[in-house]
């Protein structure tokens, strides 16, 4: 079955820094578009990050432009992201989905969600 894991979150002080892991089984990133998402409580789910499938072009929300770097090993099916700089409005359960997608950096939807991950800022 296709599954997404994140890992990587936890309580950090401002101006520190975190990288998020999302781990994918059953299914090789080599043909998906895989999406960073964001929600923080009362708000809607926010897009940050985005990576294509093969070639690697990334795309990022102006919240996160700067602070955030999108990665990704094809081989360990690894997706990653790193996040610097954090404050508070970074506080929120982060999502990575995945999309099968050729030469997209960001497809309008996505099929596969992982479980989210808790990432908390404060001092």
């Amino acid at each position: 079955q296709l599954q997404l894991v994140e890992s990587g979150g936890g309580l950090v002080q401002p101006g520190g820094s975190l990288r998020l892991s999302c781990a994918a089984s059953g299914f090789t990133l080599d043909y998906y578009a895989i999406g960073w998402f964001r929600q923080a409580p009362g708000k809607e789910r926010e897009k940050i990050s985005c990576i294509s499938s093969s070639v690697g072009s990334t795309n990022y929300a102006d919240s996160v432009k700067g602070r955030f770097t999108i990665s990704k090993d094809n081989a360990k099916k690894t997706v990653y992201q790193q996040m610097n700089s954090l404050t508070h409005e970074d506080t929120a359960v982060y999502y990575c989905a995945a999309q099968r997608a050729i030469r997209v950096v960001c497809p309008t939807g996505y099929t596969y969600w992982g479980q989210g991950n808790q990432v908390t800022v404060s001092s």
